[in-house]
């Protein structure tokens, strides 16, 4: 696998790399910035035996990470290139120090539908769905503990962040990379389509009816979360079975990722022992 040297921060080539803080923002389109070992890791080999689920455009890598990371980087087909630049270097691009150095460019296919996704989902799955979950940062952790904890899919409504964002992707620590997902439209329709699919959704809030650890899985369940602060809309809780997490008198409230791991765990205990 050829590496090839970069030593100006202007070159053209390393485009889609520079200022990504501020394109994180604004969005890259078809493109997404991995970064990290672990998250190329599965950007070039896939998770759960499953082969990658995106294209990879170019990796840009520290020089003193290279001789590291050669095995991996030589799984990249031969057509992408690989470039290796100084730390000075590879900062100026990027616009902050990359202390992992490592760092590409992903390619998403086409996006797929909620109602798409269920569809191809097995007879027996969990979903977890998310409504209005703009932090990257809960979104990356509830990806990570849908991945951790065996969920199926993930879907997302028009209010989410994108799981791509970069820091999501992060703090994903690469599940968004190998987990489906389906992002877009309304809370409703999110509910709409695991209707449709024959799912049981639950709804994590504190005014729940029924207490988690009193709940029986359905064959196909969805677990539904909204965010921090707001929760979920009335008239998405209406449509599901509500569900509490039992806390200390006088505080009810927990990080919506850390309430995702508490649930998952409570929803796979016989599946996952």
């Amino acid at each position: 696998m050829p590496l090839i040297p970069v030593s100006d921060p202007d070159d053209p080539r390393l485009a889609p790399y520079r200022a990504v803080r501020e394109r994180d923002v604004v969005g890259h389109g078809e493109r997404f910035v991995a970064e990290g070992e672990v998250v190329l890791r599965l950007l070039v080999e896939g998770g759960r035996g499953a082969g990658p689920r995106f294209a990879t455009e170019s990796a840009l890598i520290a020089e003193h990470r290279a001789d590291a990371l050669a095995a991996l980087l030589g799984k990249l087909p031969e057509e992408v290139p690989v470039y290796v630049a100084g730390r000075t270097v590879m900062d100026a691009v990027v616009g902050f120090p990359i202390h992992r150095g490592v760092l590409a460019i992903g390619r998403r296919p086409a996006p797929e539908t909620p109602a798409a996704l269920l569809a191809r989902l097995p007879e027996r799955a969990l979903v977890v769905a998310l409504s209005g979950v703009s932090n990257h940062d809960n979104v990356g952790g509830v990806f990570r503990n849908a991945a951790a904890f065996g969920a199926d899919a993930v879907l997302l409504d028009g209010a989410c962040c994108d799981p791509l964002y970069r820091k999501a992707i992060r703090v994903s620590v690469g599940a968004s990379l190998v987990l489906p997902f389906a992002r877009g439209g309304s809370g409703a329709a999110l509910i709409d389509a695991l209707d449709a699919a024959g799912f049981a959704t639950f709804a994590l809030s504190p005014a729940g009816a029924q207490e988690l650890g009193e709940v029986v899985p359905a064959r196909r369940t969805a677990l539904l979360l909204g965010a921090e602060g707001p929760g979920l809309a009335p008239e998405l809780m209406a449509r599901s079975r509500t569900v509490r997490v039992a806390m200390a008198g006088g505080f009810d409230s927990l990080n919506v990722a850390t309430t995702s791991g508490i649930a998952l765990y409570a929803l796979t205990r016989g599946r996952l022992a």
